[in-house]
């Protein structure tokens, strides 16, 4: 293996640094980076992106860089050099103030991806036998060890390096972009817009002089941040999408590398560490002394060890391959996900959530706190929310997972677990007036691998508020399902991600949005949506919640109303052709969210009041409403980001593969009920 290093010189005192864990996977083992410029907070036109100069142009860098992946580090480590002068800006030219048009970013994705030439990946190949029983796919394997010439390696002048391009062509691209001339003409951005863009600007947070995500949130008049003036795996999800939609991915490509490099830290609690791919919750830079009056910028992750509860964040290795995924289908960048670290990031979080256990259902067993509800609420098991995000990523990465003799066995696990999951939700989550009859007459006490009431599920169980709440043309997906326990709560994200990925069949998607539509003034109120409906009261919320002060009835996560869920909320309703929907929800919030600053959430039955507790200038609310109402004027790049109906994997089922006579599948009985 060779060994790339390049020492610089500058006379400049201010430094950053990247700083990696002692404990780590090959691909990841580097040293430090520090890049020689002084930390920069600046408005975000003023940068853009040069593979010679590591992002600022005119700042000379030093880097140390031993390890495998020699070709794919240019944009996390600073390789200078004459030999890349050009400016990386894949979408635009005017850096992230760029105004490109939605449709002009699609253009160029097909040719952007046609110039590839790094492994090739599995996309919509979605039969189990193709796959595995005839042999698999003929991939040629990614050589990272070696550096000789080729004609994707550039050679840096006046250096002892040499570099590997991302083989994607920016002149074409550019030249793509611009020759998109059947665009129609952009609309007039309004005051609440223009607005929302500049205080998405101001939250971008800078990291050795690259744009590397957003605050949680940034007002100006908040004395005690906590941890809201860090940068959040699933608060950055609907900024990254924002700047995607705008036609910027450079610090998306940033976030997505950064949080990247913290995964293979070091975590632990009490001396204990969890597994090897948890993605952190958050990171914060921090600015370090050193001598002589130097300073450097060091990330500082989150994973959990100081959240409330000290709960691992189960999401954020799931939001982090969806953002992967959205990355490579809005910009055309699939080189990205087809580098060896990349590649091993996807494979260590699906590795995690697909290690054995002691459960019995193909569904992620979880504790309480663990994803956007990270308080007490009563969701510890098997929380809809997280199955969805589970779904939609094993989806995303059976589609980005370059298939070969290291990864089938992988891919064979996530074909099977896609089946088994979509089967299990769909058949026993599934609630509408037919099913809540059906279990309002289930016997209980049955021993029997034919039993109908599988889960011993007591007809007492289901809320007096349910019989009359729920429309005859309606349903929904239940909260959480556990053996003796059926939460009949709706929760808002995890049913809206079944519809984006087709977690739930096409008319169980049809029946949610008929119910969200009939129960408008429940869901939507004054300001929408309700993350869970409806609140926990009295007895239920000092038992359930631990008398929780701040998930008081109505209140944050116990029923509050949180704008951020709009753009959720939009794409669903672009995916099932009911935009009106999205257009509604989205005009309500229009005219409260800049008169009201902003903020994180909203109380009351109705969403009247400015939550409690709830901070102002949001980012996720901010970036959540940009999204929403750039899907709805284009809303042809909704497709980037949902899944259609996959019927090919109802047919995988493992019992098919066992000899013994002990496992009888039940799926026959039930096809009729996960084919519509």
């Amino acid at each position: 293996m060779n060994m790339v290093f390049y020492l610089g010189s500058s006379a400049m005192k201010p430094a950053c640094r990247i700083l990696f864990a002692t404990r780590c996977p090959a691909p990841f083992r580097f040293i430090s980076a520090k890049c020689n410029h002084a930390r920069s907070m600046g408005a975000l036109s003023s940068f853009r992106f040069d593979f010679g100069r590591c992002l600022f142009h005119t700042n000379p860098c030093r880097a140390v860089n031993i390890g495998r992946a020699v070709d794919e580090v240019q944009n996390t480590f600073c390789f200078p050099g004459s030999g890349f002068g050009r400016s990386w800006n894949l979408l635009g030219s005017r850096g992230l103030h760029g105004d490109v048009s939605h449709r002009g970013v699609i253009a160029v994705a097909n040719a952007v991806r046609s110039l590839s030439t790094s492994v090739e990946t599995r996309v919509n190949d979605k039969n189990f036998e193709r796959i595995y029983v005839q042999g698999g796919m003929n991939v040629k394997p990614l050589v990272v060890e070696r550096i000789d010439k080729d004609e994707n390696i550039v050679g840096v002048e006046d250096s002892s390096i040499e570099v590997v391009d991302d083989n994607i062509n920016l002149e074409k691209s550019k030249a793509a972009l611009n020759e998109s001339n059947d665009v129609s003409a952009k609309r007039e951005e309004s005051q609440v817009e223009k607005e929302a863009w500049r205080l998405l600007q101001d939250a971008v947070v800078m990291y050795c002089g690259s744009p590397v995500g957003t605050v949680a949130a940034n007002d100006p008049g908040d004395k005690q941040p906590l941890n809201y003036d860090q940068v959040f795996i699933r608060d950055f999800v609907p900024s990254a999408l924002a700047f995607l939609l705008k036609g910027e991915g450079e610090i998306v490509r940033n976030f997505l590398l950064h949080t990247l490099q913290l995964q293979s830290w070091e975590k632990t609690v009490d001396c204990y560490s969890p597994g090897q791919g948890l993605m952190p919750a958050s990171f914060k830079v921090r600015t370090v002394p050193l001598d002589e009056n130097k300073v450097e910028e060091v990330l500082d992750p989150d994973f959990g060890e100081s959240a409330i509860g000290r709960v691992a964040p189960v999401d954020s290795g799931l939001w982090w391959i969806i953002m992967l995924r959205a990355y490579g289908k809005i910009t055309g960048d699939y080189a990205l996900q087809e580098r060896v670290d990349v590649q091993t990031g996807i494979k260590l979080i699906m590795n995690l959530c697909l290690t054995d256990g002691f459960d019995m259902f193909p569904s992620l067993l979880v504790t309480d706190g663990s994803c956007m509800i990270d308080r007490r609420m009563g969701i510890h098991g098997h929380p809809l929310e997280i199955q969805a995000l589970f779904y939609n990523a094993l989806r995303c990465s059976r589609e980005m997972l370059s298939v070969n003799d290291g990864s089938k066995n992988l891919v064979m696990a996530i074909n099977n677990r896609l089946s088994a999951l979509s089967f299990h939700i769909r058949e026993y989550y599934w609630v509408d007036m037919k099913k809540i009859n059906e279990i309002y007459r289930y016997k209980t006490e049955e021993y029997s691998t034919d039993a109908t009431n599988k889960f011993n599920i007591y007809p007492e169980q289901i809320p007096l508020w349910l019989m009359d709440w729920i429309p005859d043309n309606g349903g929904y997906l239940i909260g959480n399902l556990q053996p003796a326990h059926m939460d009949f709560r709706f929760f808002t994200l995890g049913n809206l991600w079944s519809i984006v990925s087709s977690l739930s069949t096409p008319k169980q998607n049809e029946a949610i949005l008929n119910l969200i539509e009939s129960k408008w003034d429940d869901l939507m109120g004054h300001m929408p949506l309700k993350i869970c409906y409806p609140a926990l009261k009295r007895e239920d919320w000092r038992i359930i919640t631990g008398s929780d002060p701040k998930n008081t009835p109505w209140s944050y996560h116990n029923g509050g109303s949180w704008p951020t869920l709009l753009w959720q909320f939009t794409l669903a309703c672009i995916k099932m052709g009911r935009p009106e929907l999205a257009e509604k929800a989205v005009a309500s919030a229009e005219k409260r969210l800049s008169e009201d600053r902003w903020p994180e959430y909203y109380d009351t039955r109705t969403g009247r009041f400015i939550g409690k507790q709830s901070r102002l200038f949001q980012t996720w609310t901010i970036a959540g409403f940009l999204t929403s109402k750039m899907l709805l004027e284009n809303p042809e790049t909704a497709s980037n980001l949902f899944w259609e109906e996959d019927y090919e994997l109802l047919e995988i089922c493992v019992c098919a593969l066992s000899k013994s006579g002990r496992k009888k599948c039940s799926r026959g009985a039930a096809r009729s009920q996960i084919l519509v």
